[in-house]
């Protein structure tokens, strides 16, 4: 590998020699310089434009067979055409025979770049975290996502912060190592949604009534699929009801359907519970306690 490097770098010296030789030729001035900085323009022009004509659009052809969306192929390419500008320097010097000034510059940066990493982790660990949500695409725009104790419909991602719009109308500009670090549920990630309510009845009523009306209420609803259908458990035995969980599924989710859909529904069953007489009964406590006076004090005891 060494052997290859150095014969490369006498190839350089030597076609920078060239166009050094014709210009002494030519009684041009510090022909020397000028030819090592014609070489240095020819390489880094010609690796760009080549870099331009094969990389780029092979990058292209990898950011649409991972089906990326459009917002996350544009930061991508201003990357790659970074780094290929950077590729196209480097080894313009190199075949300019600059190696001493590309070592310097080598050093330079690497100080530079510990330095700056020092101050910026922050803003590093959220691009590096951008760029992973580009290409794992946990979530997309227009999902509705669910963090900590946040929530909200994406709005923008961009390669330091994602912006998010909560249900109350709040913008939120997150930083993207926030949502990789983390859990992120994101509810419409597939096609279909599963729903759970949980109904309380009292003790004394028809458990089997109570679930055929939960599961009539549930496939009269056209928003409510059939396959899969829904289902009924007995989840809870209470201090003072049975729960009865109802499981629905809805298709193509969003915030809205699933919030619209389960009020409906909810309203509907409770309207069929009071039709057939079955209780939804809420907590209940009943207090009682005495006073007595002893000696000239004053006691109080209270049972719950």
């Amino acid at each position: 590998m060494s052997a290859s490097v150095a014969g490369m770098v006498l190839q350089a010296e030597a076609d920078s020699g060239f166009i050094a030789r014709l210009l002494e030729n030519a009684n041009v001035p510090y022909a020397d310089t000028m030819g090592a900085a014609i070489t240095f323009v020819l390489v880094a022009v010609g690796v760009y434009v080549l870099g331009r004509a094969t990389i780029v659009p092979l990058v292209n052809r990898l950011m649409k067979a991972r089906n990326l969306d459009t917002h996350a192929r544009k930061p991508l390419r201003k990357l790659t055409g970074a780094v290929l500008g950077f590729v196209s320097i480097a080894v313009a010097f190199a075949f300019a025979g600059f190696g001493s000034i590309l070592t310097a510059l080598a050093t330079i940066g690497a100080a530079a770049t510990l330095a700056i990493g020092f101050a910026m982790q922050d803003v590093i660990s959220n691009f590096v975290a951008g760029v992973f949500i580009f290409t794992d695409r946990p979530f997309r725009i227009g999902d509705w996502i669910e963090w900590g104790d946040h929530s909200g419909i994406v709005e923008d991602i961009s390669l330091r912060v994602t912006r998010v719009r909560t249900f109350d109308n709040e913008l939120l500009t997150v930083p993207n190592s926030d949502l990789t670090t983390g859990v992120i549920k994101n509810p419409v990630a597939k096609d279909q949604l599963r729903m759970k309510f949980t109904f309380g009845i009292g003790y004394d009523d028809d458990i089997d009534k109570a679930t055929e009306i939960i599961l009539a209420e549930a496939e009269a609803h056209d928003d409510i699929l059939d396959d899969p259908g829904p289902s009924v458990r007995l989840v809870e035995l209470g201090d003072s009801s049975v729960g009865l969980q109802s499981r629905i599924w809805i298709a193509n989710p969003s915030r809205s359907d699933f919030v619209k859909t389960r009020g409906e529904y909810v309203k509907a069953v409770k309207e069929r519970f009071d039709e057939a007489d079955i209780n939804i009964p809420y907590p209940n406590r009943t207090i009682g306690g005495e006073l007595a006076v002893e000696g000239g004090a004053l006691a109080e005891s209270v049972e719950d």
